[in-house]
């Protein structure tokens, strides 16, 4: 296991945006201190409520942008879908408004040495991180192939400024109000041979990235996932985001996904429902 990311601080950041796209929520805070070490795939923890709340815990969000240096300062964007009385505080939260962050949080998104051909799949806002990470392997030459999908158009998050860093953009809807109609998994088989991917990045909710790496698996093609296991704490403390891990010495160990993770290699997370009778203290 490894320790809460060392270029994390707590912070005060200032709303200067938020606007509804969409389903969701695009919030722009200003923020010294975390932009500067975050990379794609990191996390922040936004204490929700205002100071007399009686909601404890804070709310986490995948970092969708971070900048250290704009026209406004340091700024870290993140998409929020109202699903709770936290997030809905947030979605209600006018620009100058103040919030109290810690970040960056979480493993980031290994990067290729060299350029490779590379997919890039969203479910949802889960998307939201994998445009930035985009960029960053558009910048080492990778081609970039760009995979998102959603019940319904409205739940699609695909910017256009985030468009502007893939090679190609493929949208499924399940009710096919945008793009393909029907699943991610039903076009990937082939977007996956025709472009000759190497290596995948994924982010959404569990069964979809189940079924992603089951193709992946089948094609032997490498598989790099960034799960949204519900977190209550984001520093390692409460133990309630914790998912069966096989390490490189075999053994399989329960470990936190806001420590370990969110980004997991695919091979090594143990895809079956409960703990494995394997894992190290099952029987304890």
């Amino acid at each position: 296991m490894i320790s809460i990311n060392q270029r994390a601080v707590t912070s005060e950041g200032k709303i200067l945006s938020n606007r509804k796209i969409g389903a969701y929520h695009h919030i722009i805070i200003e923020i010294e201190g975390i932009a500067e070490g975050a990379k794609p795939g990191n996390f922040i923890a936004i204490s929700v409520g205002g100071v007399e709340s009686n909601m404890p815990l804070r709310r986490i969000f995948a970092i969708y942008r971070s900048k250290a240096q704009s026209k406004y300062g340091s700024i870290v964007e993140i998409i929020v879908a109202e699903s709770g009385k936290g997030s809905a505080w947030l979605t209600r939260q006018i620009e100058g408004s103040t919030l109290y962050i810690t970040g960056p949080l979480g493993t980031s998104f290994p990067i290729p040495a060299d350029p490779i051909n590379v997919a890039i799949i969203g479910g949802g806002y889960g998307a939201a991180p994998l445009f930035d990470l985009a960029e960053t392997l558009k910048n080492k030459g990778c081609r970039v192939d760009a995979l998102i999908g959603a019940a319904t158009s409205a739940k699609i998050f695909a910017p256009l400024e985030g468009k502007r860093t893939v090679n190609s953009i493929t949208i499924t809807t399940e009710d096919g109000s945008a793009g393909k109609k029907g699943r991610i998994t039903d076009v990937l088989e082939d977007l996956l041979k025709e472009n000759q991917i190497e290596l995948i990045y994924s982010c959404g909710p569990m069964g979809m990235l189940k079924a992603v790496h089951e193709i992946a698996e089948r094609l032997s093609i490498a598989h790099q996932i960034s799960v949204e296991e519900s977190m209550a704490c984001g520093i390692g403390i409460c133990m309630t985001c914790v998912l069966p891990i096989r390490g490189d010495d075999g053994i399989v160990r329960m470990l936190r996904s806001c420590i370990d993770g969110p980004v997991i290699d695919g091979e090594k997370l143990i895809w079956s429902e409960g703990i494995p009778p394997e894992t190290l203290g099952r029987h304890l």
